[in-house]
């Protein structure tokens, strides 16, 4: 599985995961849903990973999930619950995640890559990128979890014309319905890893307090989630990096962030 999701961070805190299987459209295998949990999770702990971008090798994102393995792991009503339940923790674990993440959404981001982007806080496309799910291709029902993440991005119209016509979108289709929020003319990966630099220099308490605040807001949680709001917007209050900001704006200089 090593093989198949590669993880490398560089000295900017920039950590870059790329599902490794270009031969095969970089299609996501049960042992890579478990893979990417993982890797997702162990971020969460880790105070040098900044921002993660999510992308695949080769010319595409994303094929979606290796359909030629479900005779073997998603054969039976158990065996789909299995399964599911894999997708669901990968998607979970980067919805979860409380640092900034992006999509580079190259060639083919389609059915599960479509949604791997979807958990992703922004997704970032070229010319030559595809998205959609084909789940009424394949007689599949999407779960809750995908389904809201489609809908939160596109809305309830354009949900019902992804999954129910099984198209696959073009860039500009995409761009026009929310599934892709920033277009970079140098490249997907390249218009991601910019975005990721410009987040690696600002503060991460004030984003990860951010996308508290927002996924609560947008989740109608914010009653239920006040304590861990307030708990927040306190921690950033009382760190080493607000007072840094205040004393790099009297000196006239940059801020140094270090996210204590």
């Amino acid at each position: 599985m090593a093989d198949e999701i590669q993880v490398a961070v560089d000295a900017d805190g920039v950590a870059v995961v790329t599902l490794n299987r270009p031969e095969k459209r970089n299609v996501v295998s049960l042992a890579m849903w478990r893979g990417l949990g993982e890797i997702y999770r162990d971020f969460a702990r880790r105070t040098d990973v900044r921002v993660a971008i999510l992308t695949g090798a080769g010319g595409h994102f994303c094929g979606g999930a290796d359909i030629s393995e479900f005779s073997r792991v998603r054969n039976s009503v158990e065996d789909a619950r299995i399964y599911g339940e894999a997708g669901r923790a990968a998607t979970q674990a980067i919805m979860d995640l409380p640092q900034p993440t992006i999509a580079a959404v190259h060639g083919y981001g389609v059915g599960g890559g479509c949604g791997l982007a979807l958990a992703c806080d922004l997704r970032v496309g070229d010319t030559t990128t595809q998205m959609g799910i084909p789940a009424a291709r394949l007689s599949i029902v999407y779960g809750r979890l995908d389904c809201s993440l489609l809908l939160r991005a596109v809305g309830l119209a354009n949900a019902k014309l992804v999954l129910y016509s099984g198209r696959y979108f073009p860039l500009n289709d995409c761009r026009a319905m929310g599934l892709i929020d920033v277009v970079a003319e140098q490249g997907a990966l390249a218009g991601a890893h910019a975005l990721a630099q410009e987040f690696s220099t600002r503060a991460p308490l004030s984003q990860r307090g951010a996308k508290v605040v927002l996924e609560a807001l947008d989740r109608g949680e914010v009653d239920q989630r006040a304590a861990e709001i307030a708990a927040v917007q306190e921690a950033a209050v009382n760190s080493e990096d607000y007072r840094e900001a205040r004393q790099a704006f009297l000196e006239k200089r940059t801020p140094v962030f270090l996210g204590r």
